[in-house]
């Protein structure tokens, strides 16, 4: 069962955030994390954002995704309007960061992200969002608008017991090399991306 097992704040270029490490227990070394941004009142409607992962994307810039322009882009808008930002652990769609790398290899050759993971034996999206959930339950956040362009995460929300007032759309520009990848998000996974 997940427990906080640490928080504090931590000053960024968007604003203090509070941020609170979950985990089962105090020696897991990659907990999931939950960034709760100044002005955020649990007692009302909650902006929140679910956030997996993705190194290759938030640490070095990769082109290859808009995962790091995404979390800049919900850590601004939690700074500016409230909310929270609940960063799971799921590298790669939850394959980790060597499968994926694997997978990029893959990609080089020719196949699509969703064609690398599935000839590496892997799922196609292998992320569980009801970790997101629990964690909002833990917090006693009832009501959110949810920051999101998947589905899946608004489904995980609709099976449990918050109450999804709206979703914000947190949609990036796509760029000369991950158009492809977001052509594919949009006409495999069913992503809610207007721009392409």
């Amino acid at each position: 069962m997940l427990k906080i097992q640490a928080h504090s704040k931590i000053p960024t270029d968007y604003g203090i955030f509070t941020v609170y490490a979950f985990s089962e227990s105090e020696e897991d070394w990659t907990p999931h994390l939950v960034l709760v941004a100044e002005n955020t009142d649990f007692s009302r409607t909650v902006n929140v954002r679910f956030h997996s992962e993705c190194i290759t994307g938030e640490v070095f810039h990769s082109k290859k995704c808009e995962c790091g322009q995404q979390l800049d882009t919900a850590m601004k808008y939690m700074s500016e309007n409230g909310g929270v930002i609940i960063y799971l652990r799921q590298e790669g769609r939850n394959i980790g960061i060597i499968n994926k790398l694997r997978a990029y290899k893959l990609q080089e050759k020719g196949l699509d992200t969703v064609e690398a993971n599935l000839k590496l034996g892997l799922p196609a999206d292998g992320r569980n969002f009801d970790i997101a959930v629990e964690m909002l339950n833990i917090l006693k956040i009832e009501e959110i608008n949810l920051l999101t362009n998947n589905p899946d995460k608004i489904k995980s929300i609709e099976n449990s017991e918050i109450i999804l007032n709206s979703r914000i759309p947190l949609e990036i520009a796509s760029n000369e090399v991950n158009e492809s990848y977001l052509i594919k998000k949009k006409d495999y996974f069913g992503h809610f991306l207007e721009k392409l």
